[in-house]
């Protein structure tokens, strides 16, 4: 069905193959494969470095990958703290926090720490968490039972390791995979949930005294895939995202994308790069051609 719009839309036929399977069938095939000439990724870090083995141990074809994040939110003391907690909460918040560039570590300067806290914790409180085709719901279930018991686990180790958990923690309801929104306050960079992609409602709020040293706690991470930044003082914006080891930096937004605009990673968070002549570009080859302007002698 999917090809046949296609092809009413003028793509010619053969063009666009679907082969619909999972990771250790159909994924591991195309990735081995002798006639498969690139491969592109969208997934977990873990998935990606198993497609990148498979691909140079059969023809060294090209790889782009898109993988895992842990992107900080950085927010700064200037900041007009009841927007950025509506946009640090919409960074980690959405679609279930099932976001691989999600704002999943806010960093909150010590002048604005403790209202902001108290301001993330209410705005948290009053998310409608519920059937996502309803009107007026926020938040739906995570993706499967294995995520959504991975994400329990890793609200459980944030209890144990003594971070502050200012609200949520439990499953959401009765039935499904609903998880209430879960922020945890006083939460220290070698904690789990400060160093793992959780990939679910959790916000970690982490305190800062200056820009030197949110740079290099921010940069500590093995991602590097995105940041945000709150501020009115265009020398710190321009500071930071200098100094962020990311891929995409926004300031005062985020999730602000654009086909022209390139999207990928630093470090673990993957190789290559998306949208416009950036993808392109991962699926051409330079050649060389020589030739002399006169015979040469030898001819």
């Amino acid at each position: 069905m999917q090809q046949s719009f296609f092809q009413e839309a003028g793509l010619p036929p053969g063009v666009l193959n679907v082969v619909s399977g999972d990771g250790p069938s159909a994924g591991a095939a195309l990735a081995s494969h002798m006639d498969v000439d690139k491969i592109a990724f969208t997934g977990s870090t873990e998935t990606g470095k198993i497609i990148l083995e498979l691909a140079a141990k059969s023809n060294l074809k090209q790889v782009t990958l898109e993988l895992g994040g842990k992107s900080p939110f950085i927010v700064c003391e200037d900041a007009e703290v009841d927007k950025a907690v509506e946009l640090a909460h919409f960074a980690l918040f959405f679609n279930q926090g099932q976001c691989c560039c999600a704002g999943s570590r806010t960093y909150v300067h010590e002048r604005v720490y403790d209202e902001f806290v108290e301001k993330a914790k209410a705005r948290a409180l009053t998310r409608v968490v519920g059937d996502p085709f309803r009107k007026g719901v926020e938040q739906g279930p995570q993706i499967s039972s294995e995520q959504f018991e991975k994400v329990l686990g890793y609200i459980k180790s944030g209890v144990e390791s003594s971070a502050t958990l200012e609200c949520g923690g439990q499953r959401f309801g009765s039935r499904g995979y609903f998880i209430q929104p879960t922020v945890f306050s006083n939460v220290q960079d070698d904690m789990l949930i400060a160093q793992d992609e959780i990939f679910g409602p959790v916000q970690s709020i982490l305190k800062f005294k200056n820009i030197d040293e949110v740079i290099r706690r921010a940069n500590t991470s093995r991602y590097g895939l995105a940041a945000g930044i709150f501020t009115k003082n265009i020398d710190t914006a321009n500071t930071l995202s200098r100094a962020l080891r990311v891929g995409t930096v926004w300031i005062n937004c985020f999730d602000v994308f654009d086909a022209a605009i390139p999207f990928g990673g630093y470090k673990m968070s993957g190789i290559g790069r998306e949208k416009g002549i950036y993808s392109l570009n991962n699926y051409l080859q330079v050649k060389a051609v020589v030739t002399p302007l006169k015979n040469p002698a030898w001819l």
